[in-house]
């Protein structure tokens, strides 16, 4: 990625959605606390338990927190490492860097590090899937990784009625879907991965605005988290993570 990425951002660039493609509405039906001097990375669920990966070089930190946000544990990933998306993997837990081209592996439980691995370029998005990995690196293309080897096993162009669609960042995966945050966006993409087409956005600019009006500092929206039943959204800098019901989303347990 050319450009730097900002540490502030008090505008999002609201995605043009296309009228072809359904827009799922939601609404907030709980919320949990959000220190807001987390530059949220990543986010999901393992269980009752909360994972939160966060970036900025010197700030980069990988928190372990129980269903109501209190921090179990939490650990540094050090300068000048930027902290990037994470996923976890059995007792695995595994996290990327910006641009440092590696990723570590830690102890699930104990936070502990076990070692690192090579990434092909950025690190962006990550989230689990069936043993197997989705990896975004900024672009319109997601990657597959092996979970044992690390390995790129595959790549999915992703594309809304044959437009690409760049800048995947923060991935999830819920029932049949991968999710990704659109970066500079306040919009969630919904992507069939048999053939990387958006099937349906996740439109989140209402509740950015809400955020906005108590918290001028709260940077883009950035974050998703399926807990089986509900998805919960925050953003870098955010003072909440807020469960939003969607209608869209099949009610699937992972």
């Amino acid at each position: 990625m050319a450009m730097t990425r900002p540490f502030i951002l008090l505008l999002s660039i609201a995605i043009s959605l296309s009228a072809g493609t359904p827009v799922w509405k939601w609404k907030v039906v709980d919320s949990l606390s959000h220190p807001h001097d987390r530059f949220t990375q990543g986010l999901f669920w393992s269980g009752s338990d909360l994972y939160e990966s966060t970036g900025l070089v010197g700030q980069s930190r990988v928190y372990h927190m129980n269903a109501k946000g209190k921090v179990l544990d939490s650990t540094e990933i050090p300068a000048p490492h930027f902290g990037e998306g994470s996923a976890r993997v059995g007792d695995q837990l595994l996290v990327l860097t910006w641009q440092s081209r590696i990723g570590f592996v830690l102890h699930a439980k104990t936070l502990q590090k076990l070692g690192e691995f090579s990434l092909p370029g950025e690190g962006w998005g990550l989230a689990s899937d069936a043993g197997n990995l989705w990896l975004s690196d900024g672009s319109a293309t997601l990657f597959r990784m092996n979970a044992a080897t690390k390995s790129i096993v595959g790549t999915l162009p992703v594309k809304e009625q044959g437009r690409p669609v760049a800048k995947l960042n923060e991935l999830e995966v819920v029932g049949p879907f991968v999710l990704a945050n659109i970066w500079y966006s306040d919009s969630i993409a919904v992507i069939a991965p048999a053939d990387g087409h958006v099937v349906a956005w996740i439109d989140c600019a209402s509740l950015t605005k809400a955020v906005r009006k108590t918290d001028a500092h709260a940077d883009v929206l950035n974050g998703i988290a399926w807990d089986g039943k509900k998805l919960w959204v925050t953003g870098k800098l955010w003072p909440k993570i807020f469960a939003l019901e969607v209608s869209g989303i099949p009610k699937l347990q992972k």
